[in-house]
C-alpha cells in the first residue's frame, strides 16, 4: 500500500492585495513540517503541488526543512477554488457583507453560505462550476495515487483538500465547507491506497505544533 501525504499550504496573506505569497509564519509552518517528517524518517519518491504560488513555496520549504531536494510536478486539480471570484459572483448584483475580503470573521461566515450556494448551482456566472472543481480534484487524486509510488507528497488547499476527503468518505457536499474551515495552516491529511482502493488514514493533522497555543498554529 502506498501513502499519501495532501497537506495544506502554509499561512498566506489574508486581506493582503496578493493572497498567493506565503507569510513568513507560513514558511516557518512548513520548514517545521520538513523537519517533523526527516525526524521521523518520512521521505517522499513523489512530489506535487497545485499550481499556486503558495502551494509551491510550501513544498519548496518542507523540503527544505528535511534537508532534501525533488523535481515535484503540478497538477491543477489541487489549486483551491478562486474563493474570490466566488464571493464576487454571489454578490455581483447586490451589496457584498462589510468586510467579506479582509475581516477573518465575516469572509468564512459568508464563504461557508457561498460555497453551499455553489454546490446547489444558486450562484450565477460562478469562476468555475462546482461539477468541474470536483472533477478535476478526483483527477488529482487519480494522478497521485497512480502506481509506482510507496510515499507521496502533495501541497494543497482547503477547500480540495477537504473534497477529496469527502468524496473518499462518500460525504455530502455539506461537509467539504465544514471540513474546510476546519483544517489548520500546513495541515496534513493521510490517506492509503492500493491499485483499486484507497481510504482516509488521517486528518488535519499538525505534528510540528509543540502546545495548544503555539505561535504557527494558524488557520487563515
Amino acid at each position: 500500500m502506498g501513502t499519501l501525504y495532501l497537506i495544506r499550504h502554509g499561512q498566506a496573506s489574508f486581506g493582503a492585495a496578493d493572497y498567493d505569497v506565503l507569510s513568513e509564519t507560513g514558511h516557518a509552518q512548513a520548514n517545521a513540517l520538513g523537519r517533523w517528517f526527516a525526524a521521523q524518517g518520512i521521505a517522499p519518491d513523489r512530489l506535487t503541488h497545485g499550481g499556486l504560488r503558495r502551494q509551491r513555496e510550501t513544498l519548496e520549504s518542507i523540503l527544505k526543512g528535511m534537508g532534501s531536494g525533488g523535481r515535484p510536478d503540478s497538477h491543477p486539480g489541487l489549486s483551491e477554488f478562486d474563493f474570490k471570484a466566488l464571493l464576487d459572483a454571489r454578490f455581483a448584483e447586490a451589496p457584498a457583507p462589510q468586510g467579506m475580503h479582509d475581516d477573518r470573521r465575516s469572509h468564512f461566515r459568508t464563504l461557508r453560505d457561498t460555497v453551499l450556494m455553489w454546490q446547489r448551482g444558486e450562484i450565477l456566472n460562478p469562476p468555475e462550476t462546482w461539477e468541474s472543481f470536483t472533477s478535476r480534484v478526483e483527477a488529482a487524486r487519480a494522478h497521485l495515487m497512480r502506481e509506482g509510488a510507496e510515499t507521496v507528497f502533495a501541497v494543497s488547499s482547503g477547500g480540495a483538500i477537504s473534497q477529496m476527503i469527502a468524496a473518499t468518505l462518500g460525504a455530502p457536499g455539506q461537509a467539504q465547507i465544514e471540513l474546510q474551515l476546519q483544517t489548520r495552516n500546513c495541515a496534513v491529511a493521510r490517506f492509503v491506497f492500493g491499485r483499486n482502493r484507497h481510504f482516509l488514514n488521517g486528518f488535519n493533522e499538525t505534528p510540528f505544533l509543540t502546545s495548544p497555543d503555539d505561535p504557527l498554529l494558524t488557520y487563515s
